[in-house]
């Protein structure tokens, strides 16, 4: 995306004294950054760690083992390193990568041409879900044949894989969770029994349990699929406001007036975390100065429609602001939203 502004002028000035500096914008996270550029750390991460491993097992070479208890070259060598022939970590090296991708998406990077909003929330929903049930699975693997190993490789992967899913499910929003708890369960019923399948070969005494719960697994992932998919056109999330508890700094009251007498608008939806993020910075009383339009006021999923003024407008996500016919499409800073807006510091007033 690239921001407007014309040589020659300034379009924001930060000569506030230090009692009159803006706080900075909330984060949703427990960390203090974004959600998505949480996400997008820990899977960049993740990635740089199998692609270690992935190099190790290609060129045959020994792994860096910094954790006693036994050489974790025993298992990163073992059977249960491969999934249908395929190296494990090659497989983790995609996954966590996609995770990173995804999350500078989200972000507002635009990496990736032709995903919506619900789009990466979906496959990073699927993706993490995956990534976390396998990793459950590993760490029984790891405990019940490895017993007395320490692999600090598979307890970091581990780490990474949980990490990601809570952010993602925290992300995502109890009530879209909540309605799709079915995709989950049946991803997780597919990636157990997948798992149990390709290392039936590797442990002729493989756990009972696994045996004689294949079919049923696979009755359930069937069952939980079918559902899921029969029922999503059926899903519907009513309308319910998210309330804005940061207080508005003088700076960003005095933004949000600015933009409303210029006639920009931001569209939004009640149901995206990215639009309540936005509300956030610039708080609570400015938020109410803001020319804000919501584009499902009646409710989402079935038989709820996009308002028209918001599919006139041809939005690609949420949020997306209007300003002098120029479309920014996802949250924005104050700066750059009042370098759009061709708002002056000078402009700034205590009231």
């Amino acid at each position: 995306m690239q921001r407007s502004g014309m040589p020659g002028q300034v379009r924001f000035r930060a000569e506030l004294s230090p009692q009159e500096e803006p706080e900075p914008p909330p984060k949703p996270s427990d960390l203090g950054v974004p959600t998505s550029t949480l996400r997008a750390g820990l899977g960049a991460l993740g990635f740089l760690e199998t692609a270690y491993l992935t190099y190790v097992k290609f060129t045959g070479a020994e792994a860096f083992c910094p954790v006693g208890g036994g050489s974790c070259g025993g298992v990163l060598n073992s059977d249960y390193s491969f999934i249908f022939g395929l190296p494990l970590p090659l497989l983790g090296m995609l996954a966590y990568g996609s995770v990173a991708l995804l999350s500078l998406q989200q972000s507002g990077k635009n990496l990736i041409s032709g995903l919506g909003e619900n789009d990466i929330r979906f496959i990073l929903l699927v993706t993490t879900t995956s990534m976390a049930t396998a990793s459950a699975y590993f760490l029984y693997i790891l405990s019940t044949k490895f017993a007395g190993t320490t692999c600090s490789y598979c307890l970091l992967s581990a780490l990474l894989s949980f990490s990601l899913f809570f952010i993602t499910l925290k992300d995502i929003g109890f009530e879209e969770v909540r309605n799709g708890i079915g995709l989950q369960l049946a991803i997780a019923g597919v990636v157990v029994v997948a798992l149990t399948n390709t290392y039936s070969m590797a442990d002729t005494q493989q756990p009972a349990f696994f045996g004689y719960t294949n079919t049923a697994l696979y009755a359930l992932s069937f069952f939980s699929l079918c559902f899921f998919f029969g029922r999503l056109s059926d899903i519907t999330l009513e309308p319910y406001e998210t309330e804005i508890t940061n207080q508005s700094t003088p700076l960003a009251l005095s933004l949000a007036k600015h933009l409303r007498s210029i006639g920009a608008k931001m569209y939004g939806a009640f149901w995206c975390s990215h639009c309540n993020e936005q509300k956030q910075m610039f708080g609570s009383e400015a938020t109410k100065v803001l020319d804000y339009v919501e584009c499902f006021p009646n409710g989402a999923g079935k038989g709820r429609t996009m308002a028209s003024e918001c599919s006139s407008v041809g939005i690609q996500g949420f949020p997306t602001w209007v300003i002098k016919g120029e479309i920014l499409s996802g949250e924005q800073d104050l700066q750059t939203l009042a370098e759009a807006s061709e708002f002056v510091a000078d402009e700034f007033s205590p009231s």
